[in-house]
Order: structure tokens, then sequence, then C-alpha cells
């Protein structure tokens, strides 16, 4: 079995299913299915962990590149797409819950909250970023946009960033699982920081080596 066979026939099909899991959970608590309980407040329960899942898919997302860099693994960007791609779904569903389920498809009330409450408004602001990033990710779009489609896609980076503020600010009390995640996307954004940072440096020293074989003096 060659590598693309394992990825497409065992560790995709994994990932999905690890992936979902999550949303199973979800719909086992909203149906009450498997002795599965969603506490007091059930609807708030279904979107915050809607909400924490795509967070984390995002950040696993971001992790890929390192991963793949780190450990010499080139293939293991065949999973990003589709991490990606779930992680757009899953901030859909914690979108949907929130209108649907939490305010009851109160348009009035959705738009005043986006207005007024800054944590709902970064909110919306990264699901707006996902929509041109998830239409964008086939292969297809990925030829026609060539290099514009990897300035689009360092939007991500900003997504990331909103979405754990909006985790932040959501957050009354007990703020240490959000710095969590805050920690965790400084060292992801760090590490491509650095990473440029030497690219940089290294593409100046090839320059300046260059130019100054170019200018030295022919030996007699």
């Amino acid at each position: 079995m060659t590598v693309e066979q394992r990825y497409r026939y065992i560790y995709k099909p994994l990932v999905l299913l690890a992936s979902l899991a999550p949303a199973a959970w979800l719909v086992c608590g909203a149906f009450g299915w498997l002795g599965v309980s969603l506490g007091a407040d059930p609807v708030k329960k279904l979107e915050h962990e809607a909400g924490k899942t795509a967070l984390n898919l995002l950040l696993i997302t971001l992790t890929v590149t390192p991963v793949r860099e780190l450990t010499r693994l080139p293939h293991v960007l065949r999973l990003r797409r589709m991490l990606g791609l779930l992680a757009f779904t899953y901030v859909v569903l914690h979108f949907l819950i929130y209108v649907v389920l939490d305010l009851e498809l109160a348009w009035g009330t959705v738009l005043s909250d986006i207005a007024r409450r800054p944590y709902i408004t970064i909110g919306v602001a990264a699901l707006l970023m996902l929509i041109p990033l998830a239409c964008t990710s086939t292969n297809r779009m990925m030829r026609r946009l060539g290099r514009r489609w990897l300035k689009l896609h360092r939007l991500i980076y900003v997504i990331a960033i909103l979405g754990v503020w909006h985790f932040y600010w959501q957050v009354k009390r007990d703020v240490r699982e959000p710095l969590i995640y805050a920690g965790i996307l400084a060292v992801l954004l760090g590490y491509r920081l650095v990473r440029e940072m030497l690219r940089r440096r290294a593409r100046s020293a090839t320059a300046t080596s260059r130019s100054g074989s170019a200018t030295a003096p022919e030996r007699t």
C-alpha cells in the first residue's frame, strides 16, 4: 500500500471519525441517547462544545505545518484541508445553535447582539473570514487563484486569533482555559515567525555571498 493509499483509506477516515465524535456526543446529549446529559442548560452546552471543538480543530490545522517540517513527513499536509473544513463546519454549527436554538431565529436580537456584544462581533467576523477560505479549498480554486490563494489563506492566522479572543471574552470568570488556548496559538504563530526570520536571514546571506563572488577580482 502506497503512502497516498494509506492516507486515503486509513488516516483520513480515522481523522474524520475522530473529528465527528464530538458532534455525535452532542447529538446523543440533545436526544438523551446513551445516557448522555447536557446539564441544566443544554442549549448553552451545545453551543459551547461546538465552538470549542471548532477552535480545537482550527489549532490542530495550524499544527500540521510545524509537524510536517519538524518530523519531515510531507504527506501530513494531506490532512490539513480536511481539518480546516471540519473546523469551518463546527464554526457554522456553533453559529446555528446560537441563532436557531438560543435566539429562536429572532433576527433583530441576533443583529443587536452582533452590534452590542464585542465577543459576538469578533466571532461573526471570524466566521465571515472562514467562508472564502472554505469556498476556495478545492484544487481547482488553488490553480485558478495561484499565488493569490496563499495570500487569501493567510487569513487563517487572523481567524485563529479572533477565535481565541472570542473564547476569552465569552468566559466571564475562570479564564484559565482560554489562556491555555492563547498560549498554544502563540507557540504556533511564534514558530512561523521565527521560521520566516530564519529564511529571510538565509536568503540575505546567500544574496550577499553571491554579490561578493560577483565583485571579487580575478586571481592571476
